[in-house]
C-alpha cells in the first residue's frame, strides 16, 4: 500500500503504519504503472534464473503484513542488529524508466525481511507470528542511492515462513518522500542455488513454498528475481536492478 505523505527530511519523515495487509496476496492498488522489458540472466549460487533488467519495472506488491513502522529511524547499511545467519551483502540498483534508464540518484530505498527462523522484528505475539519481537528492529534499513543509483546493505540470508518463498521487501521513495514503488525481491530456487545451499537453516525446506506456488510470485518473477552468488562458508552476494518511473 502506498504511503504518500512523508515529511521531506530523511531522519524526521516518519509515516504512520497502515492496517496489516494480507501476507500472501498481490497488492490491489499500484502506485505506478508497470513496464515490461527483457530481463537479463541471473545466477543463484551455481543456478540460473531470469533477473530483472536495468529498466524493467518490477510489479507492485504488498508491503504487509510486517512493514517497518518508522523507516526513517533506520538509516543504516548494516541491518543485522546481532541476528545470526549466513552473511549476505545486498546491492540494489535503480534506474529511471522515464529518463532513458539513467541511474536514479538520491532515491530512498527501504528494505526489510525475516530472520533465519522466519520471524520479523517490530511484530509478534499474535497468531500471525507467535514469537514477540515488537520491541526490536533487526533486518530493517534505509539508504539513499548514490550517483550510480545504488545502495548497499549488509544482512543475513533470509529464512522462510509458511505460505511464502524466500523474499525481501523493498519500498522506493523519491528524494522528497513520494512513494515510487513497493515490490519484493525473489530468489532463484532449485539445485545449485543459494536457497538450496542454505536449506532453510534449522527448519530445512520441508513445507517450503516455492516461487511458483507463492501467491505473490506465482504470476511470474521475471522482473523480481535477484542474482545470488556465494556460499555458506564465504557468505552470499545479492544483486537486484530495476527501473522506477521517477
Amino acid at each position: 500500500m502506498e504511503r504518500k505523505h512523508f515529511l521531506k527530511s530523511l531522519l524526521l519523515g516518519a509515516a504512520s503504519v497502515p492496517a496489516l495487509l494480507s501476507a500472501c496476496s498481490k497488492e490491489s492498488v499500484s502506485p505506478t504503472s508497470s513496464t515490461t522489458t527483457t530481463g537479463t540472466s541471473g545466477t543463484g549460487s551455481g543456478g540460473t534464473g531470469t533477473g530483472s533488467g536495468s529498466c524493467a519495472v518490477a510489479p507492485t506488491e504488498t508491503e504487509g503484513p510486517f512493514p517497518t513502522k518508522v523507516p526513517s529511524s533506520y538509516v543504516r547499511s548494516d541491518i543485522r542488529d546481532g541476528k545470526t545467519g549466513y552473511q549476505m551483502d545486498i546491492t540494489i540498483t535503480l534506474s529511471n524508466s522515464n529518463a532513458s534508464c539513467a541511474a536514479l540518484a538520491g532515491a530512498i530505498i527501504d528494505i526489510w525481511h525475516c530472520d533465519a527462523e522466519g520471524n520479523y522484528s517490530e511484530y509478534g505475539g499474535t497468531g500471525m507470528q507467535a514469537t514477540n519481537y515488537q520491541s526490536v528492529h533487526f533486518l530493517r534499513g534505509r539508504q539513499v542511492t548514490d550517483a550510480n543509483g545504488q545502495v548497499k546493505f549488509t544482512s543475513i540470508f533470509p529464512g522462510w515462513y509458511s505460505g511464502r518463498a524466500t523474499h525481501i521487501h523493498v519500498h522506493v521513495y523519491s528524494a522528497t518522500g513520494t512513494s515510487l514503488k513497493v515490490t519484493q525481491i525473489a530468489f532463484p530456487e532449485g539445485t545449485g542455488t543459494a536457497v538450496a545451499a542454505v536449506n532453510g537453516y534449522a527448519k530445512g525446506l520441508n513445507g517450503y513454498t516455492s516461487n511458483a506456488s507463492d501467491n505473490v510470485f506465482s504470476d511470474g518473477v521475471a522482473n523480481e528475481l535477484a542474482t545470488v552468488t556465494g556460499s555458506t562458508t564465504a557468505g552470499f552476494q545479492l544483486a537486484f536492478s530495476m527501473g522506477v518511473p521517477a
